[in-house]
């Protein structure tokens, strides 16, 4: 390619990629990836591997960026520094897992949470859930995805983890290119994985269970939740492994009521509920949510906190309008379900509906249940899930909590 007369300076030992005229100015101001319009595609850059380490460089051959390349993909680059950096991929998996791994022990007294949230966290397309000495990840670049000896050494290095599973089976990999396989790169991996939340004790499968076995994003506010149930009737709906049911029963609720339509999943919340010594406090409900919800209505069942986190209703922008429906239904039908001057927090991990339309969706939602109310409380994932400040549509989760007249 060309390029191969740049200064001894620079790094030549990698393949050269060059950007249409004029296209390095979002590059340069600090976005992390490069799309395919942007991008020369000429024979040359269309041959190479999907996920190899590349210099970006302007027409002119100044070196922009370096990082991973997919000609197959709409965003084609993603970066991982300057054009002109001597680090090898290893130097810079490893200064940037140690300076994630130092933010959480800032954070955290517990060896539990997001260790590694991709672009925000310097490597591209990463997911990496720390469970004290067991690490759970999603590879969900190609990039990334051929890196993986590279990460499973640097783990060794800085954690020396029992543990390595890759949950690389998100549709997210499919637009890469990529098979979708979970696989154990270190130890064996036989029954469930314990871990700590909010000085509480949970359960994760690592090998069946959603993701990457948990969702350390609502830790904060499940925490805020928990601080309005004591001594009140709570109910859960898609509670999963029961993160905020059983939390608000360690906080004090009389009776908690935990739905999901998964059986696994609620047998993981029964024993985080008998863990924790709440069980005789905790009731669980499986099937369809929405059909829990009418039969618990028709009970004239009624809670001083509902909370409402179901899985995406929208996982593509053409699904929005249906997923706006469902936000409103769901905000209508829980709001007939709390009991006057109680709360309802209800959660979207939808990035394609954003928190203005979430919001008007929840608003228009209780007020077709006749119901009136002030919002306490705007929350998003906790700290350990940070956003890249030129990636703002990463802050895919939003929630809202309200009391309701």
């Amino acid at each position: 390619m060309e390029g191969n007369d740049m200064e001894s300076t620079e790094p030549t030992a990698l393949p050269s990629v060059f950007l249409q005229p004029g296209r390095d100015r979002r590059l340069t101001g600090g976005h992390p990836w490069v799309y395919s319009n942007e991008v020369r595609m000429d024979a040359e850059a269309k041959a190479l591997p999907a996920g190899t380490m590349v210099t970006l460089r302007r027409v002119d051959g100044k070196p922009v960026a370096t990082g991973f390349f997919n000609p197959h993909t709409l965003i084609a680059f993603r970066s991982l520094g300057d054009g002109t950096t001597k680090e090898s991929l290893d130097d810079i998996i490893t200064k940037r897992l140690t300076a994630a791994l130092a933010l959480r022990e800032r954070l955290f007294d517990a060896p539990c949470y997001r260790l590694v949230h991709a672009e925000a966290d310097g490597l591209p397309g990463l997911i990496v859930d720390r469970y004290g000495d067991v690490l759970c990840c999603q590879a969900n670049t190609a990039g990334m995805d051929s890196a993986s000896e590279t990460l499973c050494a640097a783990f060794e290095r800085l954690l020396s983890p029992r543990i390595i599973v890759f949950r690389n089976d998100s549709p997210a990999r499919q637009h890469e290119g990529l098979a979708q396989e979970v696989h154990i790169a270190k130890g064996e991996l036989a029954g469930l994985i314990e871990l700590q939340e909010n000085g509480l004790t949970f359960f994760a499968d690592l090998r069946e269970g959603q993701k990457t076995g948990w969702f350390y994003d609502q830790r904060e506010n499940r925490a805020f939740a928990a601080s309005l149930a004591g001594g009140g009737r709570v109910l859960d709906l898609y509670s999963y492994s029961g993160g905020f049911g059983i939390t608000a029963a360690a906080n004090g609720a009389s009776e908690v009521v935990l739905a999901d339509r998964s059986e696994p999943a609620l047998s993981l919340a029964r024993q985080a509920a008998e863990a924790n010594g709440v069980a005789d406090r905790c009731r669980f409900e499986q099937g369809d949510v929405f059909a829990i919800i009418d039969r618990l209505r028709d009970k004239g069942e009624r809670f001083d906190l509902v909370i409402a986190d179901p899985p995406a209703f929208a996982k593509s922008k053409k699904d929005v309008g249906p997923a706006r429906r469902g936000y409103r239904k769901l905000a209508r039908l829980a709001a007939g379900l709390v009991k006057p001057g109680g709360f309802l927090l209800q959660a979207s991990c939808s990035h394609n509906v954003e928190v203005p339309v979430f919001a008007e969706e929840v608003a228009h939602g209780i007020t077709s249940a006749g119901r009136t109310g002030r919002v306490l409380r705007s929350g998003g994932a906790g700290c350990d899930h940070p956003v890249h400040p030129h990636l703002p549509e990463s802050a895919y989760l939003k929630s809202v909590t309200l009391q309701l007249d």
